[in-house]
């Protein structure tokens, strides 16, 4: 199947979890699968319905967003995963959808608090939103800036990109990342109920606390804390 298979195949599988788990609708939406030892990736062609996908029309770019392999047009998106490739070495898949509430979140450019501990199971802090980009940047290569937001209100926030695997984008939509394209998918997953979630607790009390501290920290370490006890060793 050729030197870029293994990736493709994990893109392509990635990708049809998408409108299974109802994080899109039509095309909105794409996974990206990294190779960082070959400094390439395999990403969805744009504007291909998921139905009409095979392993064969994953494209293979480079860091820099350059066409390797493949007859297709790549997602438009691209260029904001390669810039989050050239950043994070440790990441190998990334997702970018536009699903409801998530997204709702974004185009009301407010971060997602943390309410619960369904929310603690997965991260210690407000899911944050980047502010919307300048007009000078929109003007510019609008998707290569789209990777420095996201980029960039981490540094802000003084935020692991390995603890906070989510963010929103300000007035557009959701990015997540992970490991693998399947923990990837699974963060995005979360983020659409945590951010559902979080819509009705605002719409059932406007005054709704935070989750406190102690609750916080005891659902984030007993996930991934040193003495983590949830789930089969």
């Amino acid at each position: 199947m050729g030197k870029y298979s293994y990736i493709k195949e994990e893109a392509y599988e990635g990708n049809l979890l998408l409108p299974k788990l109802n994080l899109v609708l039509f095309t909105w939406g794409n996974v990206s699968v990294a190779d960082h030892k070959e400094g390439v990736f395999a990403i969805k062609p744009s504007g291909v319905p998921y139905d009409k996908l095979t392993i064969e029309s994953m494209v293979i770019v480079d860091f820099e967003g350059e066409v390797i392999e493949g007859n297709l047009r790549p997602s438009s998106d691209t260029p904001t995963h390669a810039v989050l490739y050239q950043h994070w070495n440790d990441v190998n898949s990334i997702v970018h959808t536009h699903s409801t509430y998530a997204t709702a979140w974004a185009q009301s450019q407010l971060d997602i608090p943390i309410f619960g501990t369904t929310h603690a199971d997965h991260t210690t802090s407000d899911i944050p939103c980047a502010p919307p980009m300048s007009d000078e940047m929109i003007k510019g290569d609008y998707e290569y800036q789209t990777g420095f937001q996201i980029l960039n209100i981490l540094k802000e926030k003084k935020l692991n990109h390995k603890e906070m695997e989510m963010v929103l984008v300000g007035n557009h939509a959701p990015f997540t990342w992970g490991e693998s394209a399947i923990k990837a998918v699974y963060n995005s997953a979360v983020l659409e109920n945590v951010a559902k979630m979080a819509y009705l607790t605002r719409q059932i009390n406007p005054k709704a606390p935070k989750l406190k501290d102690a609750l916080i920290n005891k659902h984030y370490e007993r996930k991934h804390g040193a003495n983590a006890y949830y789930g089969q060793k």
